[in-house]
């Protein structure tokens, strides 16, 4: 599954929020959000629209690895 090209930090905190990740604190335009299933894993999510592809792929590949799903498995819960 292809990665959107158009999504917004607020939309993309809103679909994490979905997964167990809740907002902790925001700095400036940087949100940090944190999940505590299994371990304990922070995630910054820039206040951008729209994020750029690399800084999205980068963010949908760590919160992969903590879920321990691969990033396509992701894609497909996210924007299936």
């Amino acid at each position: 599954m292809k990665v959107p090209r158009d999504l917004s930090g607020e939309q993309l905190i809103k679909k994490l929020e979905r997964l167990g990740y809740k907002v902790t604190r925001q700095t400036g335009s940087h949100i940090r959000l944190t999940c505590d299933n299994p371990t304990q894993h922070h995630i910054t999510i820039p206040h951008h629209d729209p994020l750029r592809l690399g800084t999205l792929n980068s963010i949908l590949g760590d919160v992969a690895a903590q879920l321990k799903m691969t990033r396509d498995e992701l894609l497909q819960r996210l924007f299936g």
